[in-house]
């Protein structure tokens, strides 16, 4: 009797391992089962969050198209709005199921102007393989925004960003084709399914450049916004927030006064980790994004390029892979995000207070910023004729302490300045190559007016005839504003006790004040060493509501080995030259002996020298 309960026991235990095993083995259709003319069934939601299905007819597989040993289901699809919409925008992920058995995700159309919905399936054994959960995303130094950033930067930023949308195959050569009739041609015109690009609170004379070039991409813009965000759920009465398989998802970049993200389609649900799209989002590897929820309102119908307009709505997880065949991550909290404060004060009276939150990440975060303060200049300031914009705030980096902000902008395109201004540091600091950069958060305080506020430095002298060194004289610098206006500003310059001869005061701008040291003293930008050095060398950035003053004297020097060393002995001097050591040694005829600058309520133009004999 205990030798047939021990034999009952065990024949049981291997029958539930057997039915286990074959349990999990049949959550999946393998592509080598799938042979042309099976019907399956798809899940998506065309209106709402009501899941319907659609059929869909199996015309064979192509192998190596999107990359190598990468398979790709053929498929032509039927049902619900399919029939007079084609592939929609934002099915993208849509699950596709054989007697149960999850086959892949509807992910890839064939072309435009197609007159019958025409689909490639990305096997989920594929999806799931790609979407490993470990790892930081490194920074992509070969794709940087140039600034001052215009439609056309943009575009190339972009283009070389978003290379996935190139299909893997060129030519009908490199597709195996495993289906009666197919053309292995229709491999080269596969692309990824359009993805909506929701967009919400953007001008719209603003925001259509920045528009067009990611449809250049492969994405459909839409002014959709997101739904009104639901209170976080906090406490032991929670439910955790769940998906299914073909419902919306979206992934957000920017919430807050200003929205912007995608939505695409949930593919499978394995515990908490979720599954979509079929096709990369931006191709980023391991990411930190928003997955929220999404919401359908209709199905718009195009011959160029149907889609469905959705919202995003409260953030339910993170997206954590941005892979080939996939975006994948897990249910849950959100990840950080960089706050983002704009208060705008007009001259017109009114101040008004704007809030965002974005993405942290190497190439969006500059872009959001650039787009945050941008539009929210365009939008509420005068977008023609000449403006001014004075630009205080502070971009925190964490362990590093922050970046100091506070400049004046003016003239035709003093917008783009003053966000270029803003954003370039931050460029700069997330694209560095010496560790991961975190901002914690921006906040800036913006003075608009609609008057230009310029002065063109005039001239320049000293009073009293008699310069002697070891005194100091009173420089007066005469600024003509912008309305004719004179502004004089008296510097007092010390003439150390050893200079000789005549020295020369020269006032000039921060742009002129650079080209005169890189041509005239040899000074060539620091090659920063580390985070902390580069936020001090942003933080001494030369302004442009500043005096500039530099004391300049006849004593030769050198730059050597790319320092620049003023006023060396002549004997030290004859030295060097004779042993140059194969072109670390240039000689400087003038030597720089003192330096102020001089705040001013103007952005200053201009340069003036002045000659000082000196008394002995």
């Amino acid at each position: 009797m205990v030798f047939m309960r021990h034999l009952a026991v065990v024949l049981a235990l291997g029958l539930f391992l057997v039915a286990a095993g074959l349990t999990a083995q049949s959550r999946t259709f393998p592509v080598d089962e799938l042979k042309a003319g099976m019907v399956a069934t798809g899940r998506t939601v065309f209106e709402g969050d009501r899941l319907e299905e659609f059929k869909v007819h199996i015309l064979g597989v192509l192998r190596n198209v999107i990359g190598p040993r990468r398979n790709l289901i053929l498929a032509k699809l039927e049902g619900g709005p399919l029939a007079q919409t084609g592939v929609i925008a934002g099915m993208s992920g849509s699950p596709v199921y054989i007697d149960g058995r999850l086959v892949g995700a509807v992910s890839y159309s064939l072309g435009q102007f197609s007159k019958e919905p025409i689909a490639g399936i990305t096997p989920i054994d594929e999806m799931i393989e790609a979407a490993t959960f470990a790892g930081p995303r490194r920074p992509v130094t070969q794709v940087a925004l140039e600034m001052p950033l215009t439609p056309e930067g943009l575009r190339a930023s972009l283009r070389q960003a978003f290379t996935w949308v190139q299909p893997f195959a060129n030519s009908p050569n490199d597709v195996q084709v495993f289906g009666n009739g197919l053309d292995a041609g229709i491999g080269t015109m596969l692309r990824p399914i359009a993805t909506p690009l929701t967009l919400g609170g953007f001008d719209t004379t603003f925001i259509d450049p920045v528009a067009a070039a990611f449809r250049d991409q492969g994405f459909v813009p839409v002014m959709a916004g997101a739904l009104q965000q639901t209170p976080p759920c906090r406490g032991a009465a929670c439910v955790a927030p769940t998906l299914r398989p073909g419902d919306p998802v979206g992934v957000a970049l920017m919430s807050g006064d200003l929205e912007l993200g995608a939505t695409g389609t949930v593919t499978e649900v394995d515990g908490s980790r979720v599954y979509a799209f079929g096709h990369p989002f931006y191709g980023l590897g391991p990411t930190q994004f928003p997955m929220t929820r999404a919401y359908v309102h209709t199905v718009l119908p195009s011959l160029l390029s149907s889609m469905k307009i959705a919202s995003t709505g409260e953030v339910i997880g993170t997206v954590q892979q941005d892979r080939f065949t996939t975006i994948a991550g897990t249910l849950g909290a959100g990840p950080t995000l960089i706050p983002v404060t704009i208060n705008l004060t007009s001259e017109r009276g009114t101040k008004k207070t704007f809030t965002m939150s974005m993405v942290n990440d190497q190439l969006f975060t500059p872009l959001l910023a650039y787009l945050s303060i941008m539009n929210t200049l365009t939008a509420y300031e005068r977008q023609n004729g000449a403006a001014s914009y004075v630009v205080r705030g502070n971009a925190n980096v964490k362990n590093h302490g922050s970046v100091a902000f506070e400049d004046l902008f003016t003239g035709d395109s003093a917008s783009a300045g003053a966000s270029a201004y803003v954003v370039g540091p931050i460029n700069f600091l997330l694209r560095n190559a010496f560790e991961d950069v975190e901002l914690e958060g921006l906040t800036l305080d913006i003075d608009a007016s609609e008057q230009p506020r310029s002065a063109t430095i005039e001239r320049v002298w000293i009073d009293g005839a008699r310069t002697r060194p070891g005194t100091t004289v009173d420089l007066k610098v005469l600024l003509r504003t912008y309305r004719g206006d004179e502004l004089i500003r008296t510097i007092p310059v010390a003439i150390p006790a050893n200079a000789q001869g005549s020295v020369s005061v020269m006032v000039a701008d921060g742009t002129r004040l650079a080209q005169f040291e890189a041509r005239e003293l040899q000074i060539q930008p620091l090659q920063t060493r580390g985070v902390p050095q580069m936020i001090r060398v942003l933080n001494n950035a030369r302004k442009n509501n500043r005096l500039y003053v530099r004391l300049l004297g006849r004593e030769g020097g050198a730059v050597v080995k790319a320092e620049s060393l003023p006023s060396l002995p002549p004997s030290v001097l004859a030295v060097m030259e004779g042993d140059r050591n194969g072109g670390n040694f240039r000689p400087l005829q003038s030597a720089m002996l003192g330096e102020w600058d001089v705040a001013t309520p103007y952005a200053v133009i201009g340069s003036r020298t002045l000659t000082l004999p000196l008394e002995e």
